[in-house]
Protein backbone atom coordinates (compact mmCIF):
# COMPACT_ATOMS: atom_id res chain seq x y z
CA UNK A 1 0.00 0.00 0.00
CA UNK A 2 1.31 3.45 -0.92
CA UNK A 3 0.76 6.24 1.59
CA UNK A 4 -0.83 9.56 0.65
CA UNK A 5 1.53 12.23 -0.70
CA UNK A 6 0.81 15.76 0.54
CA UNK A 7 2.71 19.03 0.62
CA UNK A 8 4.26 19.68 4.01
CA UNK A 9 6.39 22.72 4.96
CA UNK A 10 7.50 23.14 1.36
CA UNK A 11 8.59 19.51 0.88
CA UNK A 12 6.79 16.36 -0.17
CA UNK A 13 5.56 14.55 2.90
CA UNK A 14 4.49 10.93 2.59
CA UNK A 15 1.71 10.05 4.98
CA UNK A 16 2.24 6.42 5.99
CA UNK A 17 0.02 3.77 7.51
CA UNK A 18 2.05 2.61 10.50
CA UNK A 19 1.05 -0.50 12.44
CA UNK A 20 2.52 -0.61 15.94
CA UNK A 21 2.66 -3.93 17.79
CA UNK A 22 2.55 -3.49 21.54
CA UNK A 23 2.79 -5.72 24.59
CA UNK A 24 0.38 -8.10 26.30
CA UNK A 25 -1.29 -6.28 29.18
CA UNK A 26 -0.89 -9.05 31.75
CA UNK A 27 2.89 -8.97 31.27
CA UNK A 28 2.82 -5.64 33.17
CA UNK A 29 5.62 -4.12 31.09
CA UNK A 30 4.86 -0.57 32.16
CA UNK A 31 7.78 1.15 30.43
CA UNK A 32 7.07 -0.72 27.18
CA UNK A 33 3.48 0.45 27.35
CA UNK A 34 4.65 4.04 27.73
CA UNK A 35 6.99 3.62 24.77
CA UNK A 36 4.26 2.29 22.46
CA UNK A 37 1.87 5.08 23.43
CA UNK A 38 4.60 7.67 22.89
CA UNK A 39 5.17 6.30 19.38
CA UNK A 40 1.45 6.26 18.62
CA UNK A 41 0.86 9.81 19.79
CA UNK A 42 4.05 11.23 18.25
CA UNK A 43 3.55 9.59 14.87
CA UNK A 44 -0.09 10.72 14.79
CA UNK A 45 0.98 14.27 15.62
CA UNK A 46 3.53 14.05 12.80
CA UNK A 47 0.66 13.42 10.36
CA UNK A 48 0.69 9.65 9.88
CA UNK A 49 -2.12 7.10 10.15
CA UNK A 50 -1.32 4.91 13.15
CA UNK A 51 -2.82 1.79 14.67
CA UNK A 52 -1.54 0.26 17.91
CA UNK A 53 -2.54 -3.37 18.40
CA UNK A 54 -1.67 -5.60 21.33
CA UNK A 55 -2.35 -9.23 22.26
CA UNK A 56 -5.59 -9.36 24.21
CA UNK A 57 -6.22 -11.56 27.26
CA UNK A 58 -8.53 -14.45 26.46
CA UNK A 59 -7.23 -17.61 28.04
CA UNK A 60 -5.08 -15.45 30.29
CA UNK A 61 -8.19 -14.08 31.99
CA UNK A 62 -8.69 -17.49 33.58
CA UNK A 63 -5.62 -16.89 35.75
CA UNK A 64 -4.03 -13.46 35.30
CA UNK A 65 -0.40 -13.95 36.28
CA UNK A 66 3.10 -13.77 34.90
CA UNK A 67 3.98 -17.01 36.67
CA UNK A 68 2.97 -20.65 36.59
CA UNK A 69 -0.12 -21.63 34.63
CA UNK A 70 -1.02 -17.96 34.07
CA UNK A 71 2.20 -17.45 32.12
CA UNK A 72 1.46 -20.42 29.86
CA UNK A 73 -2.11 -19.26 29.25
CA UNK A 74 -0.64 -15.90 28.28
CA UNK A 75 1.60 -17.63 25.74
CA UNK A 76 -1.52 -19.03 24.05
CA UNK A 77 -3.00 -15.52 23.82
CA UNK A 78 0.25 -14.02 22.53
CA UNK A 79 1.59 -16.63 20.17
CA UNK A 80 -1.44 -18.60 18.96
CA UNK A 81 -4.36 -16.17 18.97
CA UNK A 82 -2.77 -12.76 18.38
CA UNK A 83 -0.95 -13.65 15.12
CA UNK A 84 -4.36 -14.08 13.44
CA UNK A 85 -5.27 -10.52 14.44
CA UNK A 86 -1.88 -9.28 13.29
CA UNK A 87 -2.16 -10.87 9.84
CA UNK A 88 -5.60 -9.32 9.32
CA UNK A 89 -4.12 -5.84 9.75
CA UNK A 90 -1.16 -6.30 7.39
CA UNK A 91 -2.90 -5.31 4.10
CA UNK A 92 -3.51 -1.86 5.60
CA UNK A 93 0.05 -1.27 6.77
CA UNK A 94 2.89 0.44 4.94
CA UNK A 95 5.23 -0.28 7.86
CA UNK A 96 5.01 -2.60 10.87
CA UNK A 97 6.89 -1.58 14.01
CA UNK A 98 7.27 -4.22 16.72
CA UNK A 99 7.75 -1.92 19.68
CA UNK A 100 9.55 -4.37 21.97
CA UNK A 101 12.15 -6.94 20.92
CA UNK A 102 10.63 -9.45 23.35
CA UNK A 103 7.86 -9.76 20.73
CA UNK A 104 10.31 -10.60 17.94
CA UNK A 105 8.53 -13.91 17.40
CA UNK A 106 5.95 -11.94 15.40
CA UNK A 107 8.55 -11.21 12.69
CA UNK A 108 7.68 -14.39 10.78
CA UNK A 109 4.12 -13.09 10.38
CA UNK A 110 5.15 -9.70 8.94
CA UNK A 111 7.99 -10.73 6.63
CA UNK A 112 6.25 -9.46 3.49
CA UNK A 113 5.76 -5.95 4.89
CA UNK A 114 8.57 -3.44 5.64
CA UNK A 115 9.16 -3.85 9.35
CA UNK A 116 11.35 -2.81 12.24
CA UNK A 117 11.93 -3.95 15.82
CA UNK A 118 13.03 -1.72 18.69
CA UNK A 119 15.56 -3.48 20.91
CA UNK A 120 15.47 -1.98 24.40
CA UNK A 121 18.24 -4.07 25.90
CA UNK A 122 20.04 -7.37 25.48
CA UNK A 123 20.10 -8.26 29.17
CA UNK A 124 17.80 -11.30 29.08
CA UNK A 125 19.37 -12.61 25.86
CA UNK A 126 22.86 -12.24 27.32
CA UNK A 127 21.67 -13.85 30.55
CA UNK A 128 20.40 -16.86 28.58
CA UNK A 129 23.86 -17.16 27.02
CA UNK A 130 25.52 -17.26 30.45
CA UNK A 131 27.14 -13.83 30.33
CA UNK A 132 26.18 -13.05 33.94
CA UNK A 133 27.70 -15.83 36.07
CA UNK A 134 26.14 -14.52 39.27
CA UNK A 135 22.62 -14.94 37.91
CA UNK A 136 21.08 -18.19 36.68
CA UNK A 137 18.09 -18.16 34.31
CA UNK A 138 15.62 -21.06 34.26
CA UNK A 139 15.83 -23.44 31.34
CA UNK A 140 12.42 -22.36 30.04
CA UNK A 141 13.58 -18.77 30.04
CA UNK A 142 16.72 -19.71 28.14
CA UNK A 143 14.67 -21.43 25.44
CA UNK A 144 12.36 -18.43 25.07
CA UNK A 145 15.25 -15.96 24.88
CA UNK A 146 16.98 -18.05 22.22
CA UNK A 147 13.78 -18.07 20.18
CA UNK A 148 13.40 -14.29 20.59
CA UNK A 149 17.01 -13.70 19.56
CA UNK A 150 16.72 -15.98 16.53
CA UNK A 151 13.61 -14.12 15.38
CA UNK A 152 15.23 -10.73 15.97
CA UNK A 153 18.17 -11.72 13.77
CA UNK A 154 15.75 -12.25 10.87
CA UNK A 155 14.15 -8.81 11.18
CA UNK A 156 14.35 -6.28 8.38
CA UNK A 157 15.73 -3.57 10.67
CA UNK A 158 16.60 -3.32 14.36
CA UNK A 159 16.60 0.03 16.14
CA UNK A 160 18.46 0.15 19.46
CA UNK A 161 17.81 2.65 22.23
CA UNK A 162 21.52 3.18 22.96
CA UNK A 163 24.93 2.64 21.41
CA UNK A 164 25.58 0.13 24.17
CA UNK A 165 22.61 -1.99 23.14
CA UNK A 166 23.59 -1.68 19.48
CA UNK A 167 27.10 -2.97 20.21
CA UNK A 168 25.62 -5.98 22.02
CA UNK A 169 23.30 -6.72 19.09
CA UNK A 170 26.13 -6.47 16.57
CA UNK A 171 28.48 -8.55 18.70
CA UNK A 172 26.03 -11.42 19.14
CA UNK A 173 23.82 -11.39 16.05
CA UNK A 174 26.13 -11.21 13.04
CA UNK A 175 23.79 -8.62 11.51
CA UNK A 176 25.35 -6.01 9.25
CA UNK A 177 25.85 -2.55 10.70
CA UNK A 178 23.40 -1.08 8.18
CA UNK A 179 20.58 -3.16 9.71
CA UNK A 180 21.19 -2.08 13.32
CA UNK A 181 20.65 1.61 14.10
CA UNK A 182 20.49 3.76 17.22
CA UNK A 183 17.52 5.93 18.10
CA UNK A 184 17.73 7.20 21.65
CA UNK A 185 14.57 7.20 23.70
CA UNK A 186 12.80 10.47 24.33
CA UNK A 187 10.96 11.40 27.49
CA UNK A 188 7.79 9.32 27.57
CA UNK A 189 5.97 11.93 29.64
CA UNK A 190 6.40 15.73 29.81
CA UNK A 191 8.38 15.67 33.03
CA UNK A 192 9.38 19.06 34.44
CA UNK A 193 10.09 20.58 37.82
CA UNK A 194 6.96 20.75 39.98
CA UNK A 195 6.51 23.83 42.13
CA UNK A 196 7.05 23.34 45.85
CA UNK A 197 3.49 23.68 47.11
CA UNK A 198 2.01 21.23 44.60
CA UNK A 199 4.88 18.79 45.08
CA UNK A 200 4.57 18.93 48.88
CA UNK A 201 0.86 18.19 48.63
CA UNK A 202 1.43 15.13 46.46
CA UNK A 203 4.31 13.89 48.62
CA UNK A 204 2.24 14.26 51.76
CA UNK A 205 -0.54 12.23 50.12
CA UNK A 206 2.05 9.49 49.50
CA UNK A 207 2.92 9.51 53.21
CA UNK A 208 6.28 11.23 52.78
CA UNK A 209 7.46 13.67 55.44
CA UNK A 210 8.16 16.83 53.44
CA UNK A 211 10.11 18.36 56.30
CA UNK A 212 13.05 15.97 55.90
CA UNK A 213 15.35 15.48 52.88
CA UNK A 214 15.31 12.23 50.91
CA UNK A 215 17.22 10.54 48.14
CA UNK A 216 15.30 8.62 45.53
CA UNK A 217 15.61 5.37 43.62
CA UNK A 218 13.31 4.36 40.75
CA UNK A 219 13.34 0.80 39.42
CA UNK A 220 11.88 -2.70 39.60
CA UNK A 221 13.03 -5.79 41.46
CA UNK A 222 15.01 -7.26 38.56
CA UNK A 223 18.47 -8.32 39.73
CA UNK A 224 20.26 -5.80 37.52
CA UNK A 225 18.37 -2.84 39.03
CA UNK A 226 20.49 -3.45 42.15
CA UNK A 227 17.95 -2.34 44.73
CA UNK A 228 19.89 -4.20 47.41
CA UNK A 229 22.91 -2.12 46.39
CA UNK A 230 20.87 1.06 46.88
CA UNK A 231 20.16 -0.01 50.45
CA UNK A 232 23.86 -0.72 51.02
CA UNK A 233 24.83 2.74 49.76
CA UNK A 234 22.21 4.32 52.00
CA UNK A 235 23.47 2.34 55.01
CA UNK A 236 26.93 3.84 54.62
CA UNK A 237 25.46 7.28 54.05
CA UNK A 238 23.43 7.36 57.28
CA UNK A 239 25.80 5.41 59.54
CA UNK A 240 28.96 7.35 58.76
CA UNK A 241 27.90 10.61 60.37
CA UNK A 242 26.48 13.88 59.10
CA UNK A 243 23.53 12.43 57.16
CA UNK A 244 21.39 10.94 59.94
CA UNK A 245 18.30 12.95 58.99
CA UNK A 246 18.15 11.89 55.35
CA UNK A 247 15.77 9.20 54.14
CA UNK A 248 15.58 6.84 51.19
CA UNK A 249 12.45 6.59 49.03
CA UNK A 250 12.37 3.60 46.69
CA UNK A 251 9.84 3.74 43.86
CA UNK A 252 8.75 0.59 42.06
CA UNK A 253 7.61 -2.81 43.24
CA UNK A 254 7.07 -3.96 46.86
CA UNK A 255 10.23 -4.79 48.76
CA UNK A 256 11.51 -8.34 48.47
CA UNK A 257 12.10 -10.37 51.62
CA UNK A 258 15.84 -9.84 51.20
CA UNK A 259 15.43 -6.06 50.98
CA UNK A 260 13.18 -5.98 54.07
CA UNK A 261 15.68 -8.13 55.96
CA UNK A 262 18.55 -5.76 55.18
CA UNK A 263 16.56 -2.68 56.13
CA UNK A 264 15.69 -4.28 59.48
CA UNK A 265 19.19 -5.62 60.08
CA UNK A 266 20.69 -2.16 59.49
CA UNK A 267 18.18 -0.50 61.83
CA UNK A 268 16.70 1.65 59.07
CA UNK A 269 12.99 0.77 59.26
CA UNK A 270 11.99 4.39 59.82
CA UNK A 271 14.37 5.74 57.21
CA UNK A 272 13.47 3.69 54.11
CA UNK A 273 10.08 4.02 52.45
CA UNK A 274 8.62 2.28 49.43
CA UNK A 275 6.21 3.84 46.94
CA UNK A 276 4.57 1.30 44.68
CA UNK A 277 3.94 2.21 41.02
CA UNK A 278 2.99 5.90 41.37
CA UNK A 279 1.32 7.79 38.55
CA UNK A 280 3.31 10.14 36.34
CA UNK A 281 2.42 13.30 38.27
CA UNK A 282 3.25 11.70 41.61
CA UNK A 283 6.56 10.50 40.14
CA UNK A 284 7.19 14.02 38.89
CA UNK A 285 6.64 15.30 42.45
CA UNK A 286 9.01 12.65 43.81
CA UNK A 287 11.76 13.66 41.39
CA UNK A 288 11.17 17.36 42.05
CA UNK A 289 11.37 17.01 45.82
CA UNK A 290 14.36 14.66 46.01
CA UNK A 291 17.84 15.72 47.06
CA UNK A 292 19.17 13.30 44.41
CA UNK A 293 18.36 10.23 42.34
CA UNK A 294 20.64 7.26 43.07
CA UNK A 295 20.73 4.89 40.09
CA UNK A 296 23.42 2.22 40.63
CA UNK A 297 22.13 -0.29 38.05
CA UNK A 298 24.41 -3.17 37.12
CA UNK A 299 22.99 -3.37 33.59
CA UNK A 300 20.61 -1.23 31.53
CA UNK A 301 19.52 -0.85 27.96
CA UNK A 302 19.00 2.90 28.32
CA UNK A 303 18.08 4.20 31.79
CA UNK A 304 14.94 6.31 31.53
CA UNK A 305 14.99 7.53 35.18
CA UNK A 306 18.20 9.46 34.41
CA UNK A 307 16.52 11.87 32.01
CA UNK A 308 13.20 11.83 33.87
CA UNK A 309 14.95 13.04 37.01
CA UNK A 310 17.01 15.64 35.16
CA UNK A 311 13.89 17.06 33.51
CA UNK A 312 12.54 17.67 37.03
CA UNK A 313 15.71 19.34 38.26
CA UNK A 314 16.93 16.34 40.24
CA UNK A 315 20.68 15.62 40.34
CA UNK A 316 21.56 12.08 39.21
CA UNK A 317 24.16 9.74 40.72
CA UNK A 318 24.49 6.80 38.31
CA UNK A 319 26.70 3.81 37.64
CA UNK A 320 30.02 4.66 35.99
CA UNK A 321 29.49 2.47 32.93
CA UNK A 322 27.54 2.52 29.70
CA UNK A 323 24.76 3.12 28.88
CA UNK A 324 24.40 5.29 32.01
CA UNK A 325 27.44 7.31 30.93
CA UNK A 326 26.05 7.49 27.39
CA UNK A 327 22.72 8.89 28.55
CA UNK A 328 24.07 11.08 31.36
CA UNK A 329 27.18 12.41 29.62
CA UNK A 330 28.80 15.10 31.77
CA UNK A 331 25.48 15.94 33.44
CA UNK A 332 25.46 13.08 35.98
CA UNK A 333 27.76 12.14 38.87
CA UNK A 334 29.13 8.62 38.48
CA UNK A 335 29.62 6.03 41.20
CA UNK A 336 30.85 2.43 41.41
CA UNK A 337 27.99 0.17 42.55
CA UNK A 338 30.40 -2.52 43.79
CA UNK A 339 31.82 0.05 46.25
CA UNK A 340 28.82 1.22 48.29
CA UNK A 341 30.99 2.96 50.89
CA UNK A 342 32.75 4.94 48.16
CA UNK A 343 29.43 5.75 46.48
CA UNK A 344 28.06 7.02 49.79
CA UNK A 345 31.15 9.20 50.16
CA UNK A 346 30.55 10.78 46.75
CA UNK A 347 26.91 11.42 47.65
CA UNK A 348 27.87 13.00 50.96
CA UNK A 349 30.41 15.23 49.26
CA UNK A 350 27.93 16.60 46.73
CA UNK A 351 24.96 16.84 49.10
CA UNK A 352 27.07 19.06 51.33
CA UNK A 353 27.95 21.43 48.48
CA UNK A 354 24.91 23.35 47.14
CA UNK A 355 26.98 25.06 44.43
CA UNK A 356 28.07 21.74 42.90
CA UNK A 357 24.51 20.43 43.05
CA UNK A 358 23.25 23.56 41.30
CA UNK A 359 25.87 23.14 38.57
CA UNK A 360 24.85 19.51 37.97
CA UNK A 361 21.21 20.51 37.95
CA UNK A 362 21.87 23.03 35.17
CA UNK A 363 23.83 20.44 33.21
CA UNK A 364 20.90 18.05 33.55
CA UNK A 365 18.51 20.57 32.02
CA UNK A 366 20.91 20.95 29.10
CA UNK A 367 21.28 17.19 28.68
CA UNK A 368 17.59 16.41 28.30
CA UNK A 369 17.48 18.47 25.11
CA UNK A 370 19.21 15.50 23.48
CA UNK A 371 16.32 13.19 24.36
CA UNK A 372 13.14 14.84 23.13
CA UNK A 373 10.20 12.75 21.97
CA UNK A 374 10.14 14.79 18.74
CA UNK A 375 13.74 13.85 17.94
CA UNK A 376 12.97 10.18 18.57
CA UNK A 377 9.87 10.26 16.33
CA UNK A 378 11.83 11.96 13.53
CA UNK A 379 14.46 9.24 13.73
CA UNK A 380 11.91 6.47 13.38
CA UNK A 381 10.19 8.24 10.47
CA UNK A 382 13.52 8.39 8.64
CA UNK A 383 13.90 4.62 9.06
CA UNK A 384 10.30 3.95 7.96
CA UNK A 385 10.90 5.87 4.75
CA UNK A 386 14.17 4.04 4.17
CA UNK A 387 12.78 0.52 4.59
CA UNK A 388 9.81 1.34 2.33
CA UNK A 389 12.01 2.66 -0.49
Amino acid sequence: MIGDAVRFTGEEFIKMNILLVGNYGFDVQQSMGHFALMLRDGLTKAGHHVKLICPQPFFGRLKPSGHGIGKWLGYIDKFLIFPCMLRRELPWADVVHICDHSNALYVKHVKKVPHIITCHDMIAIRDARGEFPGHVMRWTGKILQRMIFGAMRSAGMVACVSQTTRMDVLRLSGLGQEKVRVIHNGLNYPYSHMDGEEARGRLAALGIDTGRPYILHVGGNQWYKNRAGVIEIFKYLVHSGGSEDIRLVMVGQPFTEEMSRRISEYGMEGKVQGVISPGNEDLRALYSGAAALVFPSLQEGFGWPIIEAQACGCVVFATNRAPMTEVGGDSAVYITPEDPAGAAGVLREYLGDPARLDDMRKRGYENIRNFSAEKMIAGYCDIYREIRA
